[in-house]
């Protein structure tokens, strides 16, 4: 890697999505390692006002460490485009995209990138029969972190039909996503853009203690074993691999990505799927892409440095 020339970096962070919590571990995270490689950084938690913030930091750069509304979805990325600020990772229109499960799917099965079947449902429709044969799973369209994902089984844990009174994200949202259940295996792998572009890094096996992988799962110390590389036959690793890479340029994300992967191992190749490509990956003591960054030889600090390169290439070519 290039040395990256001493910045002045913002770290955008928190806000106010469910996701808060993890934007402010991962903006933290990268505003430490930065001042530990000499650059100068500002922290600005997302508010209302955070356009005259920036404005007033004149930072080099934004690293962007939202997670969620609106850090993740477009609407950050176009007030930096009009305010012609750097940012880190994923432009306007991949952001847009990227976080709307079902666009996702329309934008990647064209290209021959596997993914569950399923459909958008109305949060009323399920007080009356299931969208899909159980087991299915219903997530938020425009949720990560798993937030607000339930998993409906056969054996009608949430009730046949689902009653109004047992708590589940069709409380909290009016439009959901119903996919088929794939049993098997978690994996994930992440995409960092490089000066000769962009590289799928590792393969990693999520193993949840208890559940699944959902939010405290993620974030919570000890809940779930990661198995870095993951233990699976080389030609998967190396289909993973090549799909994240394929997401990864398809989306047009840029500075890295995370894909994540369900398989079941009793269907070899066909039983792998796409579950979704996260453009702004969580930067936690725990989150993934730095692990991956480590399994590849590289620091925390070099893998932060590695987006924000990736950044300044981007912006100086588009003013170039």
């Amino acid at each position: 890697m290039n040395a990256l020339p001493k910045l002045h970096v913002a770290v955008l962070m928190g806000g106010w999505a469910n996701e808060r919590p993890v934007s402010l571990m991962s903006g933290e995270g990268v505003a430490e390692a930065l001042e530990q490689r000499g650059h100068r950084v500002t922290r600005i938690d997302m508010d209302r006002q955070v356009a005259a913030r920036i404005a007033e930091a004149a930072p080099d750069v934004v690293f962007n460490a939202l997670h969620g509304v609106p850090g993740e979805d477009g609407t950050v990325q176009g007030m930096l485009d009009l305010m012609g600020v750097p940012y880190t990772h994923s432009g306007l229109a991949t952001s847009v995209i990227a976080i709307d499960k079902q666009l996702t799917k329309q934008a990647l099965v064209p290209h021959g990138i596997p993914m569950p079947g399923g459909r958008i449902v109305h949060s009323e429709e399920l007080y009356q029969h299931d969208p899909l044969p159980r087991p299915y799973v219903l997530k938020p369209v425009n949720e990560g972190s798993s937030v607000g994902v339930a998993i409906v089984t056969d054996e009608g844990n949430y009730g046949n039909p689902i009653a109004r009174d047992t708590a589940g994200p069709w409380q909290e949202f009016s439009e959901l996503l119903a996919e088929p259940f794939i049993k098997g295996r978690e994996m994930t792998t992440a995409v960092v853009d490089f000066a000769d572009g962009p590289r799928a890094l590792a393969v990693t096996e999520l193993k949840p203690k208890s559940g699944f992988y959902d939010f405290d799962a993620k974030y919570t110390d000890g809940m779930t074993d990661h198995i870095c590389p993951a233990e699976i036959p080389g030609h998967i690793e190396q289909l993973c691999l090549e799909i994240a890479l394929k997401a990864h340029k398809v989306l047009g994300c840029r500075g890295c990505s995370r894909t994540d992967f369900r398989w079941d191992d009793e269907q070899g190749e066909d039983g792998l799927f796409v579950l979704e490509t996260n453009t702004q990956p969580g930067m936690t003591p725990l989150s993934l892409v730095p692990e991956q960054g480590r399994f590849a030889g590289m620091e925390y600090a070099d893998t932060v440095e590695a987006i924000i390169a990736a950044a300044m290439r981007h912006f100086e070519a588009k003013d170039g």
